[in-house]
């Protein structure tokens, strides 16, 4: 028997919770008080609209545009991202970035020789992995957060939520490149999934320099048909769950979100969602880092790209676990 807890809501209104959850994460309705028993509309990602002031949000920009300066291009590889299914970047620069904080390229940034095709701080793609435990600044807008805390509780998506992951993304001008339809649950998988994106817009985000998109409800319709994972040969891979021929085509239409600076972005990691090239010539800056649940609760996979270390071990964030959630998995 699952018992649910009344405590009062810190920071999240109960429209809010039941427009992220909705049906599909609950076998049952759960009463709350002032509350109908009945099913409300259900998208999978929600956006709270100036979760960070503005100090905390250019705090963060000015931050981000500062590790870009100290970006040093002697002593880089040349690592290169893209969240394609082919050529996946798998190099050891990358596969140990998860406690440290490195620099991915965009795909257009080199020539065929291999040198930059523009300044240093206009090539990077990201910035990764480990920013919410070695920089002070996004430290504190993550694992110092009261208002991250008591949002996580008032959602209750996890039991004993870790951060893992987190990464400013750029969406450069004119080269930042697309991302294609994926799910978090994807690259970060757990038994039973778990896997919630933390998204928060730096600067404008619109149609036309790579805003994300949506496929509202997907969570429920489209299963996770792959993994990113580790491969015994060395670098990654995509590990098929499902033969081609069984995926079910998504159905819906997707929305674009546009978000100003300060913004946050829920997104369930079962939530199909993309972004497009930005052509423009406005930046697209964003903070984003995931949580997952941790054990009991469910199983971190050794064979996920990311891997705890001895010296990082996931972060968690609540200093006493939820009594309760609203879902076990998708």
């Amino acid at each position: 028997m699952i018992h649910i807890s009344m405590e009062p809501l810190r920071f999240l209104s109960m429209d809010q919770i039941e427009s992220f959850h909705g049906r599909g994460y609950v076998v049952y309705p759960i009463p709350y008080p002032g509350t109908a028993n009945e099913w409300k509309k259900h998208d999978s990602y929600l956006i709270i609209r100036d979760f960070l002031a503005q100090d905390e949000t250019d705090a963060l920009l000015t931050r981000s545009r500062l590790l870009l300066d100290e970006f040093s291009l002697p002593d880089h590889p040349l690592t290169k991202f893209t969240t394609g299914d082919d050529d996946h970047v798998g190099d050891d620069y990358f596969l140990t970035s998860g406690d440290k904080i490195r620099y991915f390229l965009e795909q257009d940034a080199t020539d065929g020789q291999g040198n930059l095709t523009r300044e240093k701080h206009k090539a990077v793609n990201k910035i990764g992995h480990g920013l919410h435990e070695l920089d002070p600044v996004f430290r504190r807008a993550t694992l110092q957060n009261e208002k991250l805390r008591s949002l996580v509780r008032d959602l209750r998506f996890h039991h004993d939520p870790v951060a893992l992951q987190s990464m400013v993304i750029t969406k450069q001008t004119q080269i930042g490149g697309e991302v294609p339809e994926h799910n978090d649950s994807t690259f970060l998988y757990t038994f039973p999934p778990t896997a919630l994106g933390f998204w928060i817009a730096l600067e404008q985000c619109t149609r036309e320099n790579g805003a994300l998109s949506f496929l509202p409800g997907s969570h429920l319709t489209a299963p996770i048909t792959k993994r990113f994972v580790r491969l015994p040969s060395g670098g990654t891979g995509f590990e098929q769950l499902l033969d081609p021929d069984q995926v079910p085509t998504p159905v819906g239409e997707y929305v674009l979100e546009e978000c100003n600076p300060g913004d946050l972005v829920l997104i369930h990691g079962s939530v199909l969602h993309k972004s497009e090239r930005n052509i423009s010539a406005k930046t697209r800056f964003a903070y984003t880092f995931h949580m997952i649940e941790s054990p009991p609760y469910a199983v971190y996979d050794d064979k996920n790209w990311l891997q705890p270390t001895e010296a990082m071990p996931f972060s968690r964030i609540l200093d006493t676990p939820n009594l309760s959630t609203r879902k076990v998995g998708v």
